[in-house]
């Protein structure tokens, strides 16, 4: 039971009294009078609903006042309205009233949506009688629903109607509770599918399960309460049932009774409003008290209305009015109704405005836990419960309640900021207290990297390693800091492997290898862990710290490395991943991982060249560089032969095609011999290959380079020649080698051939005489062909020329009997060139591509004639004709060559006809060497 006197008072409620509207003049409004005579009221659906008991011109009016104040009625009955219920969530309003004298009470249901001659609609009328006793209607009440009504009589009895209320047909009605004591509140508690019906009296409260057939019933206590002293409370109470007695207040749920209130006084009227409970009771406690209404003497008293907090038990409003008639509630506020006619208002205030009213006095007596009640009750906002919570948690500090301090401060997490806490408890005898608040500010994910730095701190600092542990080992969803901060911490204060444990978990693998190969020194894990990782991660940080595992674990890095650049898949997958293909790294790459380890390089390389004849071209470099090596300071001949096989081998694999320069530069440091001239071979370059034999002396070698060679690249000859003229050593043999070679292949002339010998003492004249007379021989031969050649051009242009002649000065007769195309006998019309060539004039139309050339000899022409113009369009090509004059060994026969060309004459090429001539013209003087002639037969 809660004491009344302990409960604070506040002032949350702001009183007016409604006045009717102002005028035109803006004077000031009177305030608004009800009708007289009200004696019922109720509210919903935007109006406030009133009943009169007085019979002006024979009529009983029920009144509506809509915000606007603007009254409208009609009349309901003939003598009085004693009972109105308005539904709220229906335009349907039950009353009960009386149309003649005696105890008659009508029952009727308007439909105020619908109008009958100007008036709502009356869709249901019937007597509210239990059974055929008469007997005076004491409460009313109706279920949103429209289902259910139930009616309560002074006699005790109950009728309740179960169906549609608002129709005769479909709704039946039954004595539901029968009574010695008159019936003063009734209500309809719905829960799911539940209905409950409390009926009380004047002496106990029942419970009514309409929900299950036969109506189960319970009787909750032994007392009850007057007339419109009972009401039913919103959720925020669950729903129960309060009856307010003169000693108590009472809460019920439809089984049991729940918690009281200790309110003294005579209780005259009960609400509930938006959680608050609204009682109005009589100011004087000697006033004489009716056992059921006890209104007789009510006219002259005080009446206080009270606005009661049950959840946060305080007063949230009372003051004295003069004879109450009811409260409503309607567009948000509290409407009292007194006898006087006038209608006082009660407007809530807003949230913060009561916050404020009531803090100062809250704080200042230190009842912080109301406050926080209060705003709770009321809604307030997050921040303003944040801020509330500070001042109490400052309110605990200051005390030293360190403890309860913290437990405010975690409240506030969220809104204020976390160094205003921090700072309170960085205390080292506080250590445990700023632990809790990080824990807290953690799990709330709001909490940033040196929040994180700061608790682990306060767990290593503490030693409390359950705690640390528990605070590390969370499961991944439920993280809420900073991993990669909280593993540098860990490692910073020495704790490993918790920090390796973070690491691995949350797939921090760079921060796992470097605790594991920087301060653990487990190379072989940290190497077992890289083989784990994705291809991406495992590529990069075998690049990062693969020369420190190959410096401690040099075999089994090797290994990885090999399956890291032909074909890896990470250990320990499932099935799934080590179905998918294989990848692999640039094998290049890794090279500088070996910079100390020859030998694990070697057998790398190897590796690679064997499983992988695509590698990278560095890989075959720095194979072969690596075993030039190895070869060059190998000092056992068995094992230098093997090891210069490799390297030759590896050279003649066809891969430094591209890199020719680079490998011969490697073959020419390490003086590998045979790779260098392998190397020039393919390279062709000759010159190099006999220069090197020749600064070796190797006279042999170097015939045999100009026989292998001296075809592609004939100036070998001439260089072997010099070369063997400047030696003072008896070279008469090599020396008459190159010259029947040269001799041979006409490559020099011998003047030239003379003039580079005369340098060498050894070389005498019996060396270069049978040259000499060969060449002379030679030369001879060629002057007799020539001579015969040109006396057989003289007799062909002889010919020519008297060919010409005859051609212009004697007739040319045509004795050509066949065709020279089909060979058939000649039928005129026939065609005749001077060429004396005959032809059918159809069989030359189809074989002729021009009217005047013969077919037969027009080949033959062309290449004359391209000849020619070939011989044109390069007689001025000056360029070509001095580069080939300056490379040439024989000037010479290049100036002859060109002579011969006609560079050096001026040709006049005819190939059109000129303007103005006939064709007889043309014939006559032989400009052209065809002639078409047509005989037609007449």
């Amino acid at each position: 039971m809660a004491a009344y006197l302990q409960w604070r008072r506040f002032v949350f409620f702001d009183r007016e009294t409604v006045r009717e509207p102002s005028g035109p003049d803006g004077a000031g409004a009177k305030p608004f009078a009800l009708p007289p005579g009200i004696a019922v009221c109720d509210s919903g659906r935007g109006s406030l609903v009133f009943g009169d008991i007085l019979c002006g011109a024979g009529r009983c009016q029920i009144w509506f006042l809509p915000r606007s104040l603007q009254l409208s009625s009609f009349q309901a009955y003939k003598l009085r309205v004693t009972h109105l219920y308005q539904l709220k969530q229906h335009s349907i309003l039950v009353s009960i009233g009386e149309d003649e004298e005696g105890i008659n009470p009508l029952v009727k249901v308007w439909n105020l949506e619908k109008r009958d001659g100007g008036n709502p609609l009356c869709t249901r009328i019937f007597p509210a009688i239990p059974g055929n006793k008469p007997t005076v209607v004491s409460c009313l009440t109706v279920h949103e629903n429209l289902n259910f009504m139930a009616i309560g009589f002074a006699d005790g009895s109950v009728v309740l109607t179960k169906g549609d209320i608002t129709r005769d047909r479909h709704s039946k009605t039954q004595i539901l509770h029968e009574g010695s004591y008159p019936v003063t509140g009734l209500a309809f508690r719905q829960s799911g599918k539940t209905t409950h019906l409390f009926v009380v009296t004047t002496e106990n409260i029942q419970s009514y399960m309409l929900s299950v057939k036969d109506y189960p019933h319970l009787e909750l206590d032994t007392h009850g309460c007057g007339l419109r002293c009972s009401s039913l409370s919103d959720p925020s109470q669950d729903l129960q049932f309060i009856v307010a007695g003169n000693e108590c207040v009472y809460l019920y749920q439809p089984d049991e009774r729940g918690p009281c209130f200790a309110f003294e006084g005579q209780k005259l009227i009960v609400h509930w409003y938006r959680g608050y409970l609204i009682i109005v009771s009589k100011d004087r406690k000697t006033s004489p008290k009716s056992e059921f209404a006890g209104n007789e003497a009510q006219n002259s008293d005080k009446q206080v209305l009270n606005i009661y907090d049950l959840c946060n038990k305080f007063i949230a409003y009372s003051s004295i009015f003069d004879d109450i008639v009811d409260v409503l509630a309607e567009w948000g506020s509290l409407y009292v109704l007194t006898r006087d006619g006038k209608i006082h208002v009660l407007q809530e205030k807003d949230t913060q405005t009561k916050l404020e009213a009531c803090k100062f006095m809250l704080f200042r007596k230190n009842l912080f836990e109301m406050a926080i009640n209060l705003a709770k009750s009321h809604h307030l906002d997050s921040d303003g419960l944040s801020e509330i919570f500070r001042q109490y948690g400052d309110h605990l500090y200051n005390k030293g309640n360190h403890d309860g301090a913290i437990q405010q401060y975690i409240r506030t997490i969220g809104k204020l900021e976390p160094s205003y806490v921090i700072r309170k408890f960085l205390d080292a005898q506080r250590i445990h207290n700023l632990t809790a608040y990080l824990q807290m500010l953690h799990l709330q994910s709001l909490a940033n990297a040196d929040h994180t730095t700061l608790l682990l701190n306060c767990y290593t600092k503490l030693k409390d390693s359950s705690k640390l542990e528990e605070f590390i080992k969370t499961s991944e969803s439920e993280v809420h800091f900073d991993v990669e901060t909280a593993i540098k911490v860990l490692r910073q204060a020495g704790y490993y492997s918790h920090a390796v444990y973070l690491a691995e978990k949350h797939e921090h693998h760079e921060w796992y290898l470097k605790i594991q190969l920087e301060d653990i020194k487990n190379y072989q894990e940290a190497l077992h862990y890289i083989g784990k990782l994705p291809f991406e991660q495992a590529e990069s940080n075998m690049k990062r710290y693969g020369k420190i595992l190959m410096h401690h674990v040099p075999n089994e890095t090797t290994e990885l490395l090999k399956i890291l650049c032909t074909d890896y898949r990470p250990l320990g997958g499932n099935e799934g991943s080590g179905m998918l293909e294989g990848r692999k790294a640039n094998s290049e790459e890794f090279i500088p991982v070996f910079a100390n380890n020859s030998r694990e390089l070697k057998a790398f390389l190897e590796h690679m060249t064997e499983v992988q004849a695509d590698s990278p071209q560095g890989v075959y470099d720095t194979l072969l560089e690596l075993r030039l090596q190895n070869w060059a300071h190998e000092q056992d001949e068995q094992i230098k032969e093997k090891l210069h096989n490799e390297a030759l081998t590896l050279l003649k694999s066809g891969r430094f095609k591209t890199v020719f320069d680079k490998a011969l530069v490697l073959c020419q440091m390490h003086n590998f011999k045979d790779g260098v001239l392998y190397l020039y071979e393919q390279g062709k370059l000759f010159q190099q290959i006999m220069h090197y034999h020749m600064q070796n002396e190797q006279y042999k070698k170097v015939i045999e380079v100009c026989e292998l060679y001296g075809d592609q690249e004939a100036c070998l000859w001439e260089q072997a020649l010099s070369y063997f003229a400047r030696k003072e050593e008896n070279c008469k043999e090599y020396i008459a080698a190159v010259l029947k070679h040269i001799e041979n292949k006409n490559l020099m002339p011998p003047l030239l051939v003379v003039q580079t010998l005369a340098h060498n003492s050894t070389a005498t004249l019996s060396v270069i005489k049978d040259y000499l007379v060969n060449k002379l021989q030679k030369q001879s031969r060629q002057i007799e062909q020539d001579e015969q050649r040109i006396q057989k051009y003289r007799e062909e242009t002889t010919r020519i020329r008297l060919e010409i002649e005859e051609l212009k000065a004697s007739p040319k007769i045509f004795q050509k009997t066949k065709c020279s195309i089909c060979t058939s006998a000649l039928e005129l019309p026939s065609v005749h060139f001077l060429c004396g060539h005959s032809f059918h004039q159809h069989c030359f139309e189809s074989y002729s591509e021009s009217d005047s050339e013969c077919p037969t000899c027009m080949p033959e022409n062309r290449k004359v004639m391209d000849m020619i113009r070939a011989q044109e369009q390069k007689r001025d090509l000056h360029d070509q004709f001095q580069h080939q004059l300056k490379c040439s060994n024989d000037g010479f026969s290049v100036v002859a060559d060109y002579f011969g060309r006609g560079v050096f004459n001026k040709l006049t090429l005819i190939t059109d006809l000129p303007s103005g001539k006939t064709a007889t013209t043309i014939e006559a003087g032989l400009q052209r060497e065809l002639l078409m002639h047509t005989k037609r037969s007449t």
